[in-house]
């Protein structure tokens, strides 16, 4: 029995915001309870208040701003000696530095607030940490360490009856299961997610939820339209709670589910809108992958072979340079898709992610 999702990121003084709450609504309260409280010099109440104040700002895809409050949060949590409050900073820092592409800074930052957590007794913080670690890895497409990690999660949050992060561990695992083939059980365990969202009114993981459903439904079942209204119903919620990383990945899959389809022209403006979305809130991984969908949408619509090569060559070095393992793959799988020669990718790593 799972009771109602809730925001452990909102604390302190902002405990009453819900996990539904508007971006906006919360970066407003959290500036003034962060401003509020360091008029009052409370270093305590600084930190907690500018923990909801990084999440908001790096959920609107505000890199910088993000960047300075979950620093500042550290600073004043390791003034106030709240060890708990340092270990939420570092993992807000650690999931921006996922959001940004630097995967090996995100598993320091997130290794670290999963020791303070447990150090300072906030089992919370420790479970998101760790599900933070999982979601790396699995982005790197290293399944094999991060499936059991997962598994450990999910039934550490069936066992607590915690909806939103059993809703997380089920969808990091219906996603892997998607990239390896096994679409039935990936879909399965999307519409589980999806189910439990929706009775604890956690939208934005009923959003995540609805992606996946829509990607199954389109490569496994070829039904376009029912995955586009997945896509539509899903979008209501990015919208409505101004998830901008969302929004930009959910935008990015209504372009795969048309190109699947072979509506290329339709799927080539939305990977230009998508790769738009991503390069003004700087996530390098949204955006190679919407470069990478826009690149074969491009040649299906009769680019130049030698174009679309050398984009290609290129998109192989910045998945590689992010920390994909998988990068080679995916792109020598377009190479083979799009009969161009592949001439210097070789075959390696896992399948790739695609949230």
């Amino acid at each position: 029995m799972y009771g109602k999702a809730f925001a452990p990121e909102y604390q302190g003084a902002l405990t009453t915001l819900s996990v539904n709450s508007s971006l906006t609504d919360v970066l407003d309260a959290g500036t003034e309870q962060l401003r509020a409280a360091e008029r009052a010099g409370k270093p305590g109440e600084v930190a907690r208040s500018g923990l909801a104040v990084a999440e908001a700002q790096r959920r609107l895809g505000r890199v910088a701003d993000a960047d300075r409050a979950w620093k500042a949060s550290y600073r004043a949590a390791r003034e106030a000696e709240d060890v708990g409050a340092m270990a939420w900073a570092l993992w807000s820092g650690g999931t921006l530095a996922r959001q940004r592409g630097a995967l090996p800074l995100a598993r320091r930052l997130l290794q670290l607030a999963a020791d303070l957590g447990e150090r300072g007794g906030d089992i919370v913080v420790r479970g998101y940490s760790l599900a933070g670690l999982a979601e790396t890895g699995r982005i790197q497409g290293d399944y094999e360490a991060v499936g059991r990690l997962h598994e450990q999660l999910l039934a550490e949050a069936r066992r607590r009856g915690e909806a939103r992060h059993t809703v997380w561990a089920l969808e990091g695992i219906a996603q892997m299961h998607r990239n390896t083939g096994d679409y039935d059980t990936a879909y399965a365990l999307f519409e589980e997610s999806a189910e439990i969202a929706e009775r604890a009114d956690d939208r934005r993981g009923h959003a995540w939820a609805l992606r996946g459903l829509a990607d199954v439904v389109s490569v496994r079942d070829g039904d376009t339209e029912r995955a586009l209204e997945l896509l539509s119903e899903a979008e209501t919620t990015c919208r409505a709670m101004r998830l901008s990383s969302a929004l930009a990945y959910n935008h990015k899959m209504r372009g795969n589910v048309l190109y699947r389809s072979g509506r290329y022209a339709e799927a080539r403006a939305l990977y230009e809108q998508a790769l738009a979305e991503f390069r003004e809130m700087s996530e390098p991984r949204g955006e190679a992958l919407s470069r990478l969908g826009l690149a074969k949408s491009l040649a299906r619509l009769g680019r130049d072979r030698g174009e679309t090569a050398a984009e290609l060559a290129d998109l192989a070095g910045t998945l590689e340079r992010i920390g994909l393992q998988h990068a080679r793959k995916m792109v020598a799988r377009a190479h083979e898709e799009l009969g161009i020669p592949d001439t210097g990718l070789v075959l390696a790593g896992a399948t790739g992610a695609t949230r």
